[in-house]
């Protein structure tokens, strides 16, 4: 018996490639793919037609079931078609990080063995260095297309008018690979996880049981974030396939906030340096605005967080409260919410790393459901909170058919149907990680509360001992000084096996050179490390910083470094991971004179 049930007809499904075929049909007419300015919209009915005649195309290059395709390409509408034509033929896509070295770069081709590879004029130099010695003989390039490269337009035209695409898409099977996201490699060399079909799926299959999500999930969604992270890929690709909801492209994630209010998204995930940046924006705004409107503004905020700490405490709103809220809210919320873009949000998620209690408080309060959550690649998403079952500082609780437990020494192990085939050509590092009963060795601390609410405290190799034995996180200690000031970029806390904690820190690009217009003050992160105006700014952060931390967490002393740490660097990866073995050797004499600074 067929079933109109959506979670039952994921379930049913044999591939992605069956949901998307059918989102195409049911949603012909609608926004399918659409850049911030309206230069380039596709429909539903027309994505698909591009995404068969490319598959036609690149059957004729020779891709096919099994085989690879390298993709390095910005946030763009292309990308989805060119992916989504890979995967149909029952080939496997993957993107490559933008930030990538041509050295990097060769060592994925050399893991995925690809023979074709889609980049951007941009990134075309360093992809034909990476090609010497690789299997790849195809090289398609968006923009000018030089001699020895196609362009997108000559792939879509190489197709047979004959080939069969139906059967093609048909034979695709749920445990068939659909792509392999390559780790950002905080240490060591990237690890391919190859995802099937099956978990591509699942991510959307387990979120339908939240209502919020459930009604945000077939709207409007911003693709921003890299699309080689695995939460791109789910959010902003293969969830819209699923559901028919439109995907705003991006193309450089600093024109984020200026898109937003007109793709208007309605589920929409950041990271917590964004959503510190949106506080800040919000703040600096009402700070500006003139007498009464001031005061009105700061009073609809208090009235918006008295109502969300009653909500987090699950206690009623008295008949006062909710008599201020609503003025509150109609006239001075709602209106903040429209200008960043975040009005017709259904729900919001922050991850890859844990937001200050105090800012996620702030955001609810303007009205912005934002809940934290977690993941990996290799399991997809696990834990999520819950709009009105939230418990702030956590990361919510296990989704649908997702099981997790704790290790005697704090580490979490999961068990979900969106665990990973494996990784890449690496049986040992996924024997390393996945035990013989499926149970996935996170590598991430936690605590789980008699709720079943579970608690990252960091990243087990990450901990901080110090010489009197204390462990500390920290990842705790930076996120509370990157909160307290929104000119701080990356904060690293020292202290294994030191009698006290010291940081490095650099300062965020683009509130540095805002400061710097502000001030009549030279731009350069040199000049700006150094300026006395900067300095009391970042007394004030540590100052705000160690009040929210114990006693032996606070930061004794710090160093501004004259350097801006862009993704990709030496010292953080493509995701805004900190490379911590890198950054402590590479700054060493900082980190030294950080310790005879304070014993002086």
């Amino acid at each position: 018996m067929t079933t109109t049930d959506p979670v039952s007809r994921l379930t049913q499904a044999r591939s992605l490639c069956e949901l998307f075929q059918r989102t195409c049909a049911t949603r012909a007419g609608d926004l399918a793919l659409r850049t911030p300015d309206g230069g380039t919209a596709l429909t539903w009915g027309e994505y698909g037609a591009r995404v068969q005649r490319l598959a036609a195309g690149l059957s004729a290059l020779g891709v096919c079931r099994g085989d690879t395709v390298a993709i390095m390409l910005t946030n763009r509408p292309e990308f989805h078609l060119i992916d989504a034509a890979a995967y149909h033929l029952g080939a496997i896509p993957f993107s490559v990080y933008n930030t990538s070295a041509p050295a990097q770069i060769a060592y994925l081709f050399d893991n995925a063995a690809n023979r074709v590879v889609v980049c951007e004029e941009q990134f075309l130099e360093h992809v034909l260095e990476a090609k010497a010695g690789s299997r790849v003989e195809h090289v398609i390039c968006l923009g000018d297309a030089p001699a020895g490269t196609m362009t997108l337009a000559e792939v879509e035209d190489l197709g047979d008018p004959e080939f069969d695409f139906e059967s093609c898409w048909r034979a695709v099977q749920a445990d068939d690979t659909i792509t392999i996201i390559y780790t950002s490699g905080t240490t060591g060399t990237p690890k391919g996880v190859e995802m099937s079909h099956r978990n591509a799926i699942f991510g959307t299959e387990a979120m339908l049981g939240i209502p919020e999500f459930a009604a945000g999930c077939g709207g409007r969604v911003a693709s921003y974030l890299p699309d080689a992270h695995a939460l791109n890929r789910w959010l902003a690709h293969y969830l819209p396939a699923v559901t028919g909801a439109a995907v705003y492209t991006v193309a450089d994630s600093k024109d984020l906030a200026a898109a937003l209010p007109t793709i208007r998204p309605t589920v929409f995930v950041g990271v917590p340096m964004l959503w510190y940046k949106l506080e800040a924006t919000v703040r600096a705004a009402l700070s500006a605005e003139p007498g009464l409107r001031g005061t009105l503004a700061a009073w609809a905020l208090q009235v918006g967080r008295r109502k969300v700490a009653a909500d987090l405490a699950g206690k009623p709103i008295s008949p006062l409260l909710r008599l201020k809220y609503l003025p509150a809210e109609r006239l001075i919320l709602a209106r903040l919410r429209q200008q960043v873009g975040l009005d017709q949000t259904a729900i919001a998620y922050s991850g890859a790393a844990p937001i200050t209690p105090e800012t996620l408080e702030f955001l609810l309060a303007l009205g912005i459901p934002v809940a934290e959550a977690w993941g990996m690649s290799e399991i997809g998403l696990a834990t999520s909170n819950r709009p009105g079952a939230q418990r702030v500082g956590t990361v919510g609780t296990v989704l649908r058919r997702v099981e997790i437990r704790c290790l005697n020494d704090g580490e979490l192990l999961v068990r979900t149907p969106g665990l990973m085939k494996g990784y890449r050509n690496d049986p040992a590092r996924t024997a390393e990680v996945v035990d013989d009963d499926g149970w996935v060795h996170t590598g991430d601390i936690g605590v789980i509360d008699t709720g079943g609410y579970v608690t990252i405290v960091d990243r087990k190799k990450e901990l901080i001992i110090n010489s009197a034995g204390k462990n500390m996180s920290p990842a705790n200690i930076e996120n509370a000084v990157r909160a307290a000031s929104p000119l701080v970029g990356s904060v690293v806390a020292i202290g294994d096996r030191r009698k006290y904690v010291t940081a490095l820190i650099t300062l965020e690009p683009e509130a540095a050179a805002a400061f710097a217009s502000a001030h009549s003050v030279e731009a350069s992160p040199r000049a700006l490390a150094a300026d006395p105006a900067v300095r009391r700014r970042l007394d004030a952060a540590i100052a705000a910083a160690n009040a929210r931390l114990s006693r032996v967490e606070q930061v004794k002393a710090y160093t501004v470094l004259p350097v801006f740490w862009e993704p990709g660097s030496d010292e953080i990866t493509p995701t805004m991971k900190l490379r911590r073995g890198v950054i402590t050797e590479k700054y060493a004499r900082e980190i030294d004179a950080l310790y005879e600074f304070a014993r002086t």
